[in-house]
This record gives structure tokens, C-alpha cells and sequence, in this order.
């Protein structure tokens, strides 16, 4: 089995390196192709990769190339994982819509628009060369954010692939923290849109345990979605935490214009990790790569190749098309929940209807998801104006144009992408 990373020189990587190492029994990788754009990050990541692959024993090839062609070529994974403009273009998407009194956030409202017309383009290329050159039957693994959007855009375009997030896992952990068992034996349902999402029901043992989670542990869980307690309660579920950016509008964006922008620190916590990937006695990931977001995105990784792999059929949380389970969004929105995974894709499990202040918030979102998959490919001034317009952190017409213009959205596509 060849696997192939593109945005092999993300930070992230050794996260990954790691437990795609620690799970070798359930995928047996032979070849482990880590590519990227970025020279310096090439050659520093895939050295600390070497490093930390030796220590582990792993068995297999570990090839790190600027060839795109050569990464794919037949390959059974190819795991996007880009940042196309790199954390420059990250921090004009979190600052230049504070200017227009929108949120600042790279895969929500204004910024996430700007980033999704900069990515798609170039994923879109690099499946291309998927479809061209890999296993007739290889997966598409889409980290890169915005990931409902690149999903949408690489399933419309007929690829075969499948989104992935770290949030769902990683309100899984702390639920197992909180009662402290196994994550393996606690299930969220957590359902929506890719960073609209909200866990409704927490299986243990057969049993949904949320209302007892709410009442002993609720603090916690409310800190976890920065949101006020009272609002778990209300909704009778918790939300993600990117669902701040809609509860708590005002608050979030005076935070926005006060604050540090998030790009500002992630590019300080890589340039420290670069430096400690650089040191030639490092072969274990680093306790900073925790500060750098992403958390238990390994294990979400792993996982989900081990079921596509092996044909396991255990429920994972991923991004696939609706297919009428969620009622009220069209079949072919891409939807964010628990799904049955096997060697033939992601089966959504059943979902309970979605309670009318979820599912209003969710359709106006999936309008806008269409439209910005549509305005990405066909770079159509209009149709990028009514994906503003969709978009419940934006929704007028005046802002529509000054966003197009402050940041671009119209001009043709970045080519390229480094690691996230």
C-alpha cells in the first residue's frame, strides 16, 4: 500500500508520521510519500519523518518530493492536507473582514469564502492527477479546510473522496476525560455541516448519557464550546465550539479586533517546531505541536484508513454526501456525521430530525457551501456575490462587493500549496 500526503511539509506531519507508524499492524503502508512545494519545509519535515520512522522500526519506504505526478502515482491514499498561501494568506482572511464588521476566521464566513475560492482550484488539479495516475480504486482524504466546501467540490467533480475533521474526536476525548473511560466506548452523534455541528445524544454502553453529562459535567462541556451553560441546556445539545462565531457574534468579533489573530501565534509555534524539527536528536513529535491545533487528528487519520483499508464497517465521524438522512438539506449537500465505514466508502447512519433552530442555521449554511463550491470553480462574480449573501455572518448586498473587492475573491485562483 502506498500513501501519499500532500502538505507533506506541514507541521502537522509528525502527528501523523507517529500514528500512521503506531498503526502499521492494521495498515500495512509500504510506501509513505510525503509531498510539498515548500523546499525548506520538505527538507526539514521529511527529515524529522526519517527520524521518527527509524525509531519506530517502520519497515516500508519513506519517499519526500516536490513531484506531484511521482506522489501519486499509484497510490492507494492520498491524504490532502494543504495551506494554500501559506499563514500570510490565513491572516488576511482572519483580518481584512473585521474592516467590514464581519468575523475574521479562516473556514467561516468571509475568510472561509476567501479560502475556499483559493483552494479549490488547486485540490481540484491535484485530483486530477489522482484520477490520472493512482489505483483505479484510491481514496481521497480531504483535511484541508474549508473541509465541507473541498469535499463538496472534489465529490461533485466525481472523485472519490471523503472529508475528515478533528472536531468530532476531539469533543469524543473529552467526554471520555470527563467520565473517565475509553474513548473507544463512547460514541457522539454529532451532526450538521463541516464546523456546524452539534452533539446531540453521547452513547455509552447503549445509552445516551447527555442529560446526565449536562447536569454533572456541564461547566465543562460549556468551556469546551466556549458558550454559555445555559445554552447547552436550552438547545439540549453541545454545540462545536466554531458555532461561537454565530451565538456569539458581537462578542467574538470585538474579541477579533483587540486580540492577536491566530495566524499571528500559529506562525510563531511553526517557527519554533521548524527549529525543533531541524535538531538531528529529535525523533519523537514535540509536546508544542499540542499549541498548534489539530488535535487527535492522527487518530481520526488512522482510523479512517484502517476502515477504508481493511472494510471494518466501525462508525466514524465524516464528511459525505447527505443521501436524505438528514431531512430538510438536499442528497447531495455534504454533511458532517456519524457514518459506517468500509472498504465501499462512508454509510451516514440514521439521524432524528434536526430541531428548527438547528436545521434553519444548517440550510442557510448549505446554500451558501452550493454556492461557494460553485463560485470556486467557475470564478463567477455573480454567483460569489449570492454565497455572500447565503452566508448568515454576511447577508448584504453592500458588503457582498466591498468583501469581492478587500480581498480579492474574484481573481483567478493561487496555484500551489504548502502544508496546513
Amino acid at each position: 500500500m502506498k500513501l501519499a500526503v500532500i502538505g507533506g511539509g506541514s507541521t502537522y506531519t509528525p502527528e501523523l508520521v507517529s500514528g500512521l507508524s503506531r498503526e502499521r499492524e492494521r495498515i500495512p503502508i509500504d510506501e509513505l510519500v510525503l509531498h510539498d512545494v515548500d523546499p525548506e519545509r520538505r527538507a526539514v519535515v521529511g527529515e524529522m519523518a526519517a527520524r521518527m520512522l527509524e525509531r519506530q522500526g517502520f519497515p516500508g519506504a519513506l519517499t519526500v518530493t516536490a513531484d506531484l505526478d511521482a506522489a501519486v502515482e499509484g497510490a492507494s491514499f492520498v491524504l490532502l492536507q494543504l495551506r494554500v498561501g501559506g499563514q500570510a494568506a490565513r491572516l488576511g482572511d482572519e483580518t481584512v473582514p473585521l474592516a467590514c464588521g464581519c468575523i475574521g476566521q479562516e473556514t467561516t464566513g468571509a475568510g472561509g469564502f476567501a479560502k475556499a475560492m483559493r483552494t479549490v482550484p488547486v485540490v481540484l488539479e491535484i485530483a486530477d492527477r489522482v484520477r490520472a495516475l493512482a489505483q483505479p480504486n484510491a481514496w481521497i482524504v480531504d483535511f484541508t479546510n474549508p473541509v465541507g466546501i473541498v469535499t463538496r467540490a472534489l465529490l461533485d467533480a466525481g472523485h472519490r473522496a471523503i472529508g475528515l475533521c478533528n472536531v468530532a474526536i476531539g469533543i469524543q476525548r473529552e467526554v471520555a476525560r470527563l467520565l473517565e473511560i475509553a474513548p473507544e466506548g463512547v460514541l457522539v452523534d454529532h451532526v450538521g455541516l463541516n464546523h456546524l455541528t452539534w452533539v446531540r445524544r453521547v452513547v455509552v454502553d447503549g445509552r445516551d448519557v447527555l442529560p446526565e453529562l449536562l447536569e454533572t459535567h456541564g461547566d465543562a462541556l460549556a468551556r469546551h464550546a466556549g458558550l454559555p451553560l445555559r445554552l447547552l441546556e436550552e438547545l439540549g445539545a453541545v454545540p462545536s465550539s466554531y458555532l461561537r462565531y454565530f451565538y456569539a457574534h458581537d462578542i467574538v468579533l470585538a474579541e477579533q479586533r483587540d486580540g492577536v489573530p491566530r495566524a499571528v501565534e500559529v506562525s510563531e509555534i511553526e517557527a519554533r517546531l521548524l527549529d525543533i524539527y531541524r535538531d538531528a536528536e529529535v525523533s519523537e513529535k514535540p509536546a508544542l505541536l499540542e499549541q498548534r491545533g489539530g488535535a487527535f487528528y492522527s487518530e481520526a487519520a488512522t482510523a479512517l484508513i484502517a476502515s477504508l483499508s481493511a472494510d471494518t464497517g466501525d462508525v466514524q465521524v465524516v464528511d459525505v454526501r447527505n443521501g436524505g438522512v438528514v431531512a430538510g438539506l438536499q442528497d447531495d449537500d455534504v454533511v458532517e456525521l456519524p457514518a459506517r465505514v468500509g472498504a465501499g466508502g462512508a454509510v451516514p447512519l440514521p439521524q432524528a430530525p434536526l430541531a428548527p433552530e438547528l436545521l434553519g442555521l444548517v440550510q442557510h449554511v448549505a446554500a451558501y457551501e452550493r454556492l461557494a463550491a460553485e463560485a470556486a470553480v467557475t470564478r463567477d462574480r455573480a454567483t460569489a456575490r449570492k454565497a455572500l449573501l447565503a452566508h448568515p455572518l454576511i447577508g448584504q448586498d453592500a458588503l457582498t462587493g466591498t468583501l469581492l473587492d478587500t480581498l480579492r475573491l474574484d481573481e483567478p485562483a493561487a496555484v500551489g500549496g504548502s502544508g496546513q
